[in-house]
């Protein structure tokens, strides 16, 4: 557990829970998720009542000690839930480098996330972590290195609230999904490249099959992320109006850094949909060139059977054993019989070259 606080241009770190909520500014509370699961009923719900915020409702316990939960947003009167899935492992994003196909396939599959949860008081923010997840120590040590320079655009101030905190761990999750955007691009442009090569054969089905499950997946997860983010930011327009014209500033920022979150999870998301339509479309054109190819073939087999079966016949007729023939008598048989073969096929293969059907341009 590590307990900040937050007020003004100042940023520090206790070492314990205070036993009064401080008078100034607001709290951050990170825990892991084993940590919260431990301390919930001891630690967590003994200072929400102390401090007079209220407590956390069961279910909401359960589903922030769940690893297994969708983004998902939810609300009380004195509280806000949001879960959202960061991505646990990103191998290979800073790799500019074209990528094997032995390598996309360890990328492919290793692609998973894990929630974590944000508790959002009026003066309190309180954070669920999956044990290796380092969103919570960069963080920590980004807003320690804060300068005090006053910039509403929030590029190198404080945090003013826990809400505006919270919506900043989320962007920054989202960011991994849109470094994850270029690593899937080139993987799977590789992956392609496979598919269409003319004179290549494609064997690699079962990476294939990942990387469409891995597309699906993260497609679902967006979608989560999404609706979640959408209810966060419709319950926000709830909040009854402030008459404090700095408290609506704020409010003003919250609601344009939920709009551009919300926006980067909609580029991450038409950004699969792009792909996974590029590698369906990838698989049809190789199978229309598979079929392509495979006509081809057949059509020139077939030319070469309609050109040997009048030979054929002329052999057949004067390979019968009869005694009398037309020219098997004559010194010149033979070669009359070669030059009337040689004739028929040359005349029908320029008659089918003329036609197109042994050209491969077509």
């Amino acid at each position: 557990m590590r307990v900040f606080h937050v007020a003004g241009d100042r940023f520090t770190e206790l070492q314990a829970l205070p036993h009064p909520l401080p008078a100034e500014g607001f709290l951050w509370v990170g825990f892991t998720r084993s940590e919260f699961e431990a301390q919930v009923s001891t630690l967590v719900q003994p200072a929400l009542q102390r401090w007079e915020l209220g407590p956390l409702v069961d279910l909401h316990v359960s589903d922030l000690i769940n690893s297994q939960l969708p983004s998902d947003f939810d609300y009380t009167s004195w509280y806000d839930l949001l879960v959202f899935r960061r991505l646990v492992a990103l191998p290979g994003a800073a790799d500019e480098e074209p990528v094997s196909l032995a390598s996309a396939e360890k990328v492919l599959k290793a692609i998973d996330t894990s929630p974590v949860g944000f508790v959002v008081f009026d003066r309190l923010l309180l954070t669920v972590h999956p044990e290796d997840c380092l969103v919570r120590d960069f963080f920590a040590e980004r807003l320690g290195k804060m300068t005090e320079k006053k910039d509403f655009r929030g590029a190198a101030r404080l945090p003013t609230s826990p809400a505006e905190l919270m919506l900043r761990m989320v962007n920054h999750m989202v960011d991994s999904y849109l470094d994850l955007r270029r690593l899937l691009t080139r993987q799977l442009g590789g992956l392609q490249k496979q598919l269409l090569e003319p004179e290549g054969r494609f064997d690699n089905w079962p990476m294939l099959l990942d990387s469409r499950d891995a597309l699906s997946r993260l497609e679902d997860t967006c979608e989560d992320q999404r609706s979640a983010v959408q209810e966060w930011i419709d319950a926000l327009d709830e909040w009854p109006d402030s008459p404090d014209p700095h408290t609506q500033r704020e409010r003003e920022l919250l609601r344009v850094r939920a709009r551009d979150l919300l926006e980067h999870i909609e580029r991450v998301l038409t950004h699969v949909r792009r792909l996974e339509s590029s590698a369906e479309s990838a698989v049809q054109m190789h199978f229309s060139a598979l079929g392509h190819r495979t006509n081809a073939i057949m059509r020139t087999l077939t030319v070469l059977t309609a050109v040997f079966l009048p030979l054929n016949l002329i052999t057949g007729i004067f390979g019968m054993n009869f005694d009398r023939l037309p020219l098997i008598h004559r010194e010149t048989g033979f070669w009359v019989a070669l030059a009337l073969m040689a004739g028929i096929g040359i005349a029908l293969t320029a008659v089918f070259w003329r036609k197109r059907y042994l050209s491969t341009s077509n």
